[in-house]
């Protein structure tokens, strides 16, 4: 008897998970270097071998750095493919991080006081980054060394590794938020005194407000802007980069909501702010980036 689809489907996602399951038993019986090497050469496996996305990466970097040669341009777009990799390894290492200590011997959260003024005050703040550096060992760290943190998420269609990163995610005392939940708990979150965190650099399929970013229009979340000035609270932008020694500093800035209202040019001049700082980041430190979303999808529909 021919099996249906959905059949086929649930038996290739279960056999899924059960290959990431077991690959992340021999990673953590390794050591963190070793498992940095495996990751390289998974990534240098996927961008020369299987060419996963690889057009549309080089393409990005190129239209981002017209200044870059094609030889330069294919440097960087190994290097992103190893960092996407060692941050796959690395989230299976998530469960071997179990106290602040181990946290901290990991990562650097710089600047950290500028969050006193309002986690010291019982005060709520939107913490936002970007698919940048290693974003979930990010929240799991920061949950530890700044304070637990209240994260909206996407589910993922595989619901066995949804169940899995979620479990891993919230762990160490993190709270996890279905981004369809988020209006309601992320305004309660806030109003508590609660960090909220999200990613701001996807493309907003159903949204129409459009800014420049990286050098090309497209569309921006305006979500961590809504929450900061509905709730009246401050809105940092935190990204996690790698540095020596397979160590992480986490570069903490608050944005400028000088003179914001709640309206909705308020709304959208704020994203523009937070997008300028997401921009600066990728400018500076491009390998962190996950150049391989298709980012500038959407286009903007103009009046005649």
């Amino acid at each position: 008897m021919k099996r249906s689809w959905s059949e086929e489907d649930r038996i290739a996602d279960k056999a899924l998970y059960g290959f990431i399951m077991l690959l992340g038993v021999l990673v953590r019986s390794i050591s963190r270097n070793t498992s940095t090497t495996i990751a390289h050469l998974i990534g240098d496996f996927a961008y020369q071998v299987l060419k996963i996305r690889r057009p549309l990466v080089e393409e990005n970097l190129t239209l981002t750095f017209p200044e870059k040669n094609s030889s330069e341009i294919k440097t960087l777009a190994r290097k992103v493919y190893r960092n996407q990799a060692e941050n796959f390894i690395e989230m299976l290492r998530l469960p071997m991080i179990k106290t602040a200590e181990d946290a901290a011997r990991l990562m650097d959260f710089k600047d950290r006081n500028i969050l006193a003024k309002t986690l010291g005050q019982n005060k709520g703040c939107v913490l936002l980054s970007a698919h940048f550096g290693n974003w979930e060992l990010l929240a799991l760290c920061g949950g530890f060394l700044v304070a637990p943190l209240t994260i909206i998420v996407k589910e993922v269609k595989n619901h066995a590794i949804n169940r899995q990163i979620n479990l891993w995610r919230t762990m160490r005392g993190n709270r996890i938020i279905y981004d369809w939940q988020a209006l309601r708990e992320g305004l309660r979150t806030l109003r508590k005194g609660g960090v909220l965190t999200m990613l701001g650099d996807q493309s907003n399929s159903s949204g129409t407000f459009f800014t420049e970013f990286l050098g090309r229009r497209t569309s921006v979340f305006l979500g961590p802007a809504f929450f900061a000035l509905n709730a009246g609270v401050p809105l940092f932008v935190a990204m996690c980069r790698r540095t020596e020694g397979g160590r992480y500093t986490v570069d903490i800035e608050e944005v400028d909501m000088t003179s914001l209202g709640k309206e909705r040019a308020d709304v959208e001049e704020l994203a523009r702010r937070y997008t300028k700082l997401l921009e600066r980041s990728i400018y500076q430190y491009p390998e962190e980036w996950f150049w391989l979303h298709n980012r500038w999808k959407r286009k903007e529909m103009t009046q005649e």
